[in-house]
């Protein structure tokens, strides 16, 4: 059987739904490929971001938020709660139904956009056909003028820990505790691992966090980084660096984890443990010897800065090519390939790509580090400003972390912006629309910005930079 269209999207994700949507909108006879099914064998939208990924853990990061505001804070507040208690089955459900109500969407936005959803799983082959065998081992080849894998990620498995139901779960079984663990092992202080780690610490868990490397964050500005370590340490979180796990044993209900740092040989129990050591890109069985796709050194798909394989009409975007995996870089990344496919000229400009780590307070950055630039022998200003020094941020009780802005030393252009704190999720967009116009520290220093609101200490440091701060003492200068 054989059915032709002009584009067909190889996974459901955020790249690839994306992807899918703009390709109709443009006119293109579009079909989007998924093999996710229920329990109840129904296709499901939206893969590991809307699934088991980025939604269902915001939603647990936002009821753990509220049951420790609740607990700690709402006196401060003149509010009188008596004994809080988290229902652990009603945040689980909660946490389902945002989850159901979002992948549905996307199927309500395929059927209003013309995309046709095709149930299983995705093979290219060569002369650009697509291989898909649906869920009852049926084999169906289609022909595309124009394919877009988008198939994504994996957690990464190490051997000194392997996936044991109930005791030693990964990212996706982490959001589904149907208690708090007593004590919680996380491997990994990296964006999952914090996040995770800080859901179930704010419910009650005494967490502890193996980190192999020996920095903390060691892709953020080191400041900001600091200033995270120790917020989180204050919060609970017992983070050990330098702590590389070399195996675990499951005895007496629990998890006993070996791991070796600067003393020495160690051993820690715990009720269960999260392995967050990162994730690899989803390629297994993806691609047969005669579609001419390569993957590069790490195992990602080549691909060059718009996207393209080595075969002309066959692109990849997400987090099965190189560059961070970031549901939104993805996103605009299938974006630009259906543009492109449509004969427009977009870019991404992967100088702007935001990250974040939900943790309380949140931490967000666009741009370069100041290790970076030291490195790259780049003169630059930097100009801060604490929460502590905004009015909002003491009226919301949230006065922890600050904003970090540095700009060109001689064309006062913002190479990075880093932010530790209070909404930092929703103030950097601030900072990417700016340096996306090419913005000077000055431009965005005479911006208005509405008293009083958190972006204010975005204004600030951006003041700062100059040493024009209003609102708090500026650094002197050296001489």
């Amino acid at each position: 059987m054989s059915d032709k269209f002009d584009v067909i999207v190889i996974g459901a994700g955020p790249g690839g739904y994306v992807a899918a949507i703009r390709c109709a909108q443009l006119g293109l006879k579009t079909a989007c490929v998924e093999q996710w099914v229920s329990e109840a064998g129904k296709q499901i939208l939206g893969g590991t971001c809307l699934n088991v990924g980025c939604i269902p853990s915001k939603a647990l990061l936002e009821s753990s938020h509220k049951f420790e505001e609740a607990k700690h804070d709402f006196a401060s507040h003149g509010i009188d709660t008596g004994d809080v208690k988290m229902d652990v089955a009603k945040m689980l459900d909660r946490k389902n139904t945002i989850v159901k109500n979002l992948t549905g969407g996307i199927a309500s936005l395929f059927k209003a956009n013309g995309v046709s959803s095709i149930q299983g799983s995705g093979k290219v082959l060569g002369g650009k056909q697509v291989e898909v065998i649906d869920k009852d081992g049926k084999v169906t080849i289609y022909d595309a003028e124009n394919i877009v894998i988008a198939t994504g990620s994996r957690p990464v498995e190490i051997p000194p820990t392997p996936l044991t139901e109930g005791y030693i779960v990964d990212s996706t079984g982490a959001l589904d505790f149907e208690e708090v663990p007593k004590r919680l092992g996380v491997i990994g202080a990296g964006v999952i691992g914090l996040e995770l780690g800080s859901v179930w610490a704010r419910l009650g868990s005494e967490v502890t966090v193996l980190e192999a490397q020996d920095t903390f964050l060691p892709s953020a500005d080191q400041q900001i980084a600091k200033e995270a370590l120790k917020q989180l340490k204050k919060q609970g979180l017992d983070i050990k660096l330098k702590a590389r796990v070399t195996g675990s044993e499951i005895k007496r209900g629990l998890v006993n984890v070996a791991y070796e740092d600067s003393k020495g040989k160690q051993e820690a129990k715990f009720d269960k443990v999260i392995v967050a050591v990162g994730r690899s890109p989803y390629t297994e069985g993806l691609l047969s010897p005669e579609s001419g796709v390569n993957l590069d050194e790490r195992g990602f798909i080549f691909v060059n800065d718009k996207c393209r394989t080595d075969v002309p009409g066959i692109y990849a975007v997400g987090d099965v090519v190189r560059g961070p995996m970031l549901a939104h870089k993805g996103m605009e990344e299938g974006v630009m390939v259906a543009e492109r496919i449509a004969g427009q000229k977009t870019k991404v400009n992967y100088d702007c790509v935001p990250g974040v780590i939900y943790t309380n307070p949140e931490i967000a950055w666009v741009g370069k580090t100041e290790e970076q630039l030291k490195n790259d022998g780049i003169e630059y200003n930097v100009g801060t400003c604490p929460f502590a020094a905004n009015g909002r941020a003491m009226a919301a009780n949230s006065t922890a972390g600050m904003v970090k802005v540095i700009a060109d030393a001689t064309t006062d252009r913002i190479l990075g912006v880093h932010i530790i704190g209070p909404q930092a999720s929703e103030l950097i967009a601030q900072a990417v629309i700016a340096m996306e116009f090419g913005s000077s520290a000055e431009d965005l220093g005479l911006t208005m910005f509405a008293h009083p609101s958190l972006s204010e200490t975005v204004h600030e440091a951006t003041l700062a930079v100059a040493g024009h701060a209003i609102h708090i003492a500026n650094r002197k200068k050296k001489k």
